[in-house]
């Protein structure tokens, strides 16, 4: 069988996943803090016990784009958004830490703060945990205050601080959930220099347009490879009867 088809084939599969990352970059065009991936394509040429005459393609996935999303006003207290550089740091399903600027924060029934996607949110000790409040209020430095129940305002204090974060984005890398850690898995120390807006929610820095545009062109290029491989098929039987005939 000519080799083209198999050119076609791989052209085809790799233009499917850089489809599927914009794809999923566009589904979350309205989530908290997503953070969109980048796609890109590669030619690889073919080594073996032969010249590397062939040339398949390779879809990479080589970073996330970090640039903030909009800041979108809630006037809801546990909501936070980072301002500028920064993480907000949680604790991974496997126990590690994760980082997200998803900060649509609630308090569930036991007391442990959670995000948006139910995750803990860590502080100064570990996940925390909010006493019965009044109120509960977040300082720019990510420090929690509560006026407990039955107090008044007077009695206000402070009973963690949220784990803010800033490393070096080509340390990060992000998770099958969604959510970046570091390349070596450790853990990285608070920055006290990063700062929250309580009050706001910061959206998604996904580019709708620009993402549906892309798989539209990614789409008509998966049908010219279509092409290509019914040409390679439609030769493959005229190169066969014409050895019938023969």
């Amino acid at each position: 069988m000519d080799k083209s088809l198999y050119l076609a084939m791989s052209g085809a599969k790799q233009t499917m996943l850089a489809q599927s990352v914009h794809a999923n970059n566009l589904a979350n065009a309205t989530t908290t803090g997503f953070k969109s991936d980048l796609a890109q394509a590669r030619a690889m040429p073919v080594f073996g016990d032969h010249h590397p005459s062939r040339v398949y393609a390779l879809t990479e996935n080589p970073a996330t784009q970090f640039m903030s999303g909009s800041m979108n006003s809630t006037g809801r207290e546990l909501d936070i958004a980072v301002k500028g550089d920064g993480w907000i740091a949680v604790k991974k399903g496997d126990g590690s830490e994760g980082y997200s600027r998803d900060g649509a924060l609630t308090i569930t029934p036991t007391g442990d703060l959670v995000n948006g996607a139910g995750i803990p949110v860590l502080g100064n000790g570990g996940p925390i945990n909010i006493p019965p409040a009044e109120r509960v209020e977040i300082g720019v430095d990510g420090t929690i205050s509560i006026i407990a129940l039955g107090e008044g305002p007077a009695s206000i204090a402070e009973i963690d601080r949220i784990k803010l974060v800033n490393p070096d984005p080509n340390t990060l890398t992000k998770g099958p959930d969604g959510l970046m850690m570091t390349r070596d898995g450790a853990a990285v120390v608070p920055d006290a220099l990063v700062r929250v807006e309580s009050g706001f929610l910061e959206g998604s820095n996904v580019n709708a347009v620009e993402s549906m545009t892309e798989i539209l062109s990614l789409a008509r290029k998966f049908e010219i490879q279509l092409k290509v491989m019914q040409a390679a098929e439609s030769a493959d039987r005229s190169s066969a009867q014409l050895l019938r005939i023969s």
